[in-house]
């Protein structure tokens, strides 16, 4: 059995061990940490449970295929609730007192009617965007999604021939400027581009072919595991250990490392072959392939020896790593029936609130990037689905404010406090929109979270909280490929990698891995279920064909 390490136990690095153990691999998973599941963690204190990342549940038909590959049904493992009201918008009050609430229903009609309201004509005009989104979303996951764009031309079926004026315009101009075509009202643009905070950036700076997120909540709906997120995680280590993967915590991997090899016609960039991994204990780990789920720059710049590295520093001077976040994770006393499940909060001055956090270019300098005073800001409050997550008579409350990647944000005594003093502002300014009495004194405990804490913890390029966001020039093909040109037994997964940053895109980068393996090139998905020891399939072309006795890829 070919032996293959996955660096990082990152829902990305869950997935491909499992894919790749049921291919027939002999596989060991390596994760620093006590416990795997990387940015989708999960915290329990005094009391209280707190999804500590993603706390969204979308694209479900992502996760059904993946587990689907592995021969397993998603209802077998997680008790998933549709959430009515999927969301609730508190915009930025214009004087003294709470905020006029928007709620996002999870019956389409009512929302429109509620849009309608707010602006005439917005209820049929969104009822269209939202066509115009599903169609996009359901072509990125039939020819872009999928693929790893070894074979650009697969993804050009007749569909997308027929829409390439149409994708084209997508493309060149941000998502802002296609809602601005579609309302005037600023909360309802809010509503259509505040999924641009999901994949780390703005709506000023995402290629408008991502207004097919807004198929997301318009349509398709919102979901929530009982539990908590990190129940998809224990779903997947329990699947990953049944298809036979060695999952080692506390293994912190200090270099992959690389025996020299010369080039070929194949791969003509080639500078070595990866036999394993060392860990700072010393031990070598040996390997036929290594997988790393670790952050990106974290593996280009300090895993792999300079010789190696095909995205070197300078690579990513002019790259932008898109948003941080501060995290406030706070149990608070009373309940809290101001808040939904999901609740958004939006500034009046949006524009200047992403030009604080993000720069006004691409790889900004931390130094010029501001936290906001008055920021837009995220809330979960789990307890209005799954009153477990707290005490009797209490409430969990999960804050998320965007945040300039600055690591040094948290990184000291003295920027901790200024955290801290931030964490105080917000809620305050989360208890005045909401009109929450006193949110902030009824606070019994909390963990605030910050830029300094993903560095650390994750080895996070400038503390991002996501990942590299989504410019353009940082999507689909001309987003760091998963196979390293320099090292070809060498494989990428999770957000650093095609597709992208997210849950759903980590989970489809681990079937990815699966294809480059195989030689597949299509833009579909595999079949499903994956037979055991698929991988024996491999076509020539695929990196496990090649690693064939004798044969180095």
């Amino acid at each position: 059995m070919r032996r293959v390490v996955v660096v990082g136990g990152g829902i990305g690095g869950l997935a491909t061990a499992a894919l790749l153990a049921r291919g027939g691999a002999d596989v060991t998973l390596l994760e620093r940490h006590a416990q795997v599941g990387g940015r989708v963690g999960s915290a329990s204190f005094d009391g209280f449970r707190f999804d500590t990342g993603p706390s969204w549940y979308f694209m479900p038909e992502v996760v059904e295929h993946l587990f689907a590959l592995l021969g397993e049904r998603v209802e077998d493992h997680l008790d998933l609730v549709r959430l009515d009201p999927a969301y609730r918008v508190f915009p930025e009050p214009a004087g003294p007192g709470p905020a006029a609430i928007l709620e996002v229903a999870a019956d389409a009609e009512l929302n429109w009617k509620a849009f309608d309201a707010l602006e005439p004509g917005a209820g049929e005009a969104m009822r269209a965007y939202a066509a115009e989104s599903s169609e996009a979303y359901r072509i990125a996951l039939d020819h872009f999604l999928y693929t790893t764009f070894q074979r650009p031309d697969r993804a050009l079926s007749a569909e997308v021939l027929r829409r390439a004026g149409t994708l084209a315009g997508l493309l060149t101009r941000p998502l802002a400027d296609k809602v601005a075509d579609v309302v005037e009202h600023p909360v309802l643009r809010q509503v259509l581009g505040y999924h641009a905070v999901f994949l780390g950036s703005s709506p000023y700076r995402v290629p408008a072919l991502y207004s097919l997120m807004s198929h997301l909540d318009l349509v398709d709906g919102v979901r929530y595991p009982r539990g908590g997120m990190y129940t998809l995680i224990e779903a997947l280590q329990r699947i990953a250990r049944d298809q036979g993967v060695r999952i080692r915590t506390g293994a912190d991997v200090a270099s992959i490392e690389v025996e020299p090899a010369t080039r070929s016609l194949r791969h003509p960039r080639r500078t070595g072959v990866a036999c394993g991994v060392r860990l700072a204990s010393g031990e070598l780990v040996e390997a036929d392939f290594v997988v790393s789920g670790a952050d990106r720059h974290h593996t280009e710049t300090a895993l792999l020896g300079a010789r190696h590295r095909s995205l070197p520093e300078p690579w990513w001077r002019d790259r932008g790593p898109g948003i941080s976040s501060m995290l406030v994770m706070a149990g608070v006393r009373g309940e809290l029936p101001e808040l939904a499940h999901h609740s958004l909060f939006f500034t009046r001055d949006w524009t200047g609130n992403f030009d604080d956090i993000l720069g006004r270019r691409k790889g900004a300098d931390p130094s010029t990037l501001r936290v906001p005073q008055v920021a837009s800001a995220y809330v979960s409050r789990t307890t209005a689905t799954d009153p477990s997550a707290a005490p009797p008579g209490h409430e969990n409350l999960f804050l998320l404010v965007p945040f300039p990647a600055d690591p040094t944000l948290g990184a000291d005594a003295d920027s901790r406090a200024r955290l801290e003093a931030h964490a105080d502002r917000f809620l305050d300014q989360v208890g005045a929109w909401a009109g929450i009495d006193d949110l902030r004194g009824r606070v019994v405990t909390r963990r605030v979270v910050g830029p300094a804490d993903f560095a650390r913890d994750f080895s996070a390029w400038r503390g991002t909280a996501l990942g590299m966001e989504h410019t353009l020039r940082q999507s689909a093909m001309f987003r760091p490929g998963d196979a390293s040109p320099r090292v070809p037994n060498l494989l990428h997964v999770g957000a650093g990698t095609i597709p992208g940053v997210g849950l759903p895109m980590c989970l489809i980068s681990a079937e990815l891995v699966a294809k480059r393996l195989l030689g597949e090139t299509s833009p579909r998905p595999l079949p499903a279920p994956l037979r055991r020891g698929f991988l024996d399939a491999a076509l020539p072309r695929g990196l496990w064909s090649q690693a064939a006795t004798g044969r180095r890829p």
